[in-house]
């Protein structure tokens, strides 16, 4: 029997503000960056398209969560790089805590009760 890879899957509304904002935790990094380690942590399964990404980071940007400068990335090409900002950092714990209380109230539902039939 031969095992499919799991499709990737579409990301929900809002919770790619949370994510971007918990890469840049570590540090500053730049749009394709922020992407890549969406996807490689991920282990491919999100995909943040370019269409969607820069839209949101100008919106955290808006909102004062994130801030950004011009600075030379590692292969010595201009780039825009987004730092969290400390309102950003409130608002990663904020979002953090909702999604872990959504998750556990999945996990609760998806889990069958002992004593439960199929």
């Amino acid at each position: 029997m031969v095992l499919k890879p799991p499709s990737r899957v579409e990301l929900l509304r809002g919770t790619l503000d949370l994510l971007i904002l918990r890469t840049l935790l570590p540090g500053p990094s730049h749009g394709h960056a922020i992407a890549k380690h969406i996807q490689r942590t991920s282990e491919d399964l999100l995909q943040v398209e370019t269409g969607s990404l820069y839209p949101a980071l100008y919106r955290l940007e808006a909102n004062g969560w994130v801030a950004a400068s011009w600075e030379k990335s590692e292969k010595g090409k201009r780039a825009r790089y987004y730092r969290i900002t400390p309102l950003g950092r409130k608002q990663l714990a904020r979002e953090q805590s909702k999604w872990d209380a959504f998750a556990r109230a999945m996990g609760l539902l998806l889990k069958p009760a002992a004593g439960e039939g199929r």
